[in-house]
């Protein structure tokens, strides 16, 4: 049946090409309406979205001092601890003695102990060269999302005046609304517009059974609340690891992979309430926390 129609309506189109060729001013070789007759619009809206990096904002945080590595493995992945910080923060850590950084956490240091000023984790040691027991100095700056405009995308251009939507077959006035020189269409125009008329139809007709279904909507998230940030990883293969254990707490957890100054970092995430925080702490993750 489809296989008809579609023959139908080419025979009906070649019928509509022919019979528009002995009209004036139609057919396939008339010539173009003069430029600017039809109308367009562009939509000069700009959006921001987060690009994915990290600027550093040392106006929010920034110290430079020295840390130290009890030598004991510690959770959380690549964290270090200040009593200078009040909230969580996403930080870089830099050791200016060899050159080599990190991403991770940065918490307030609760316990005073003495020693130098800024404790950080196994993690954070390993990936900035330090030795347990060893204190050196570093630099700690907090980090916040790049974000950058989008380029301006221009809207959909408005039908002219007049134009109908019929199939893909777009009828249009004439030029300034001028009356047509003889009174009347002739046959061969009122014949060319019932013969569009009726292949649209066909084309509408042929075009249903094979229209695409549309897509079934992807399953919502189970998931609720706020994001949870649970540790930072330079080493994949940990970031996983801690997720591995989450579940096997009941606790679903996200690795994201992600980059600063071209150098990768694995960040752990959950999401959820101040319940599922406990929870989280309670299968070990004592430094995780809920993200603004």
């Amino acid at each position: 049946m489809a296989a008809a129609a579609v023959s139908r309506v080419l025979v009906l189109s070649a019928a509509v090409f022919a019979l528009q060729a002995c009209e004036p001013g139609t057919g396939p070789f008339a010539a173009k309406p003069p430029a600017g007759t039809e109308a367009t619009a562009a939509s000069t809206a700009r959006a921001t979205k987060g690009a994915g990096g990290d600027v550093e904002a040392p106006e929010v945080f920034q110290i430079t001092d020295t840390a130290l590595w009890d030598g004991r493995p510690s959770l959380g992945g690549v964290w270090v601890a200040s009593p200078d910080t009040k909230d969580p923060e996403r930080v870089i850590m830099r050791n200016p003695a060899n050159g080599k950084f990190v991403v991770g956490a940065l918490f307030k240091r609760e316990v005073e102990n003495p020693g130098p000023k800024l404790q950080i984790s196994s993690d954070a040691a390993d990936a900035l060269g330090l030795l347990a027991g060893q204190p050196a100095k570093i630099s700690v700056t907090a980090l916040r999302r790049k974000e950058v405009a989008e380029a301006p995308t221009a809207a959909a251009a408005p039908a002219a005046a007049g134009a109908i939507d019929a199939g893909g077959v777009e009828t249009k006035p004439l030029d300034g609304g001028a009356e047509p020189a003889t009174k009347g269409k002739t046959k061969a125009s009122k014949k060319a517009a019932e013969t569009a008329a009726v292949a649209t139809a066909a084309l509408a007709a042929a075009a249903k059974p094979a229209a695409a279904k549309p897509a079934a909507p992807a399953p919502a998230s189970s998931s609720g609340g706020r994001p949870i940030q649970i540790g930072f990883f330079s080493v994949e293969t940990n970031a996983q690891r801690a997720a591995d254990k989450l579940a096997k707490a009941g606790i679903a957890a996200e690795v994201r992979s992600e980059s600063t100054k071209g150098k990768p970092y694995w960040s752990v995430v959950a999401r959820g309430d101040a319940a599922l925080l406990a929870k989280i702490k309670a299968a070990g993750f004592a430094d995780a926390y809920l993200l603004k």
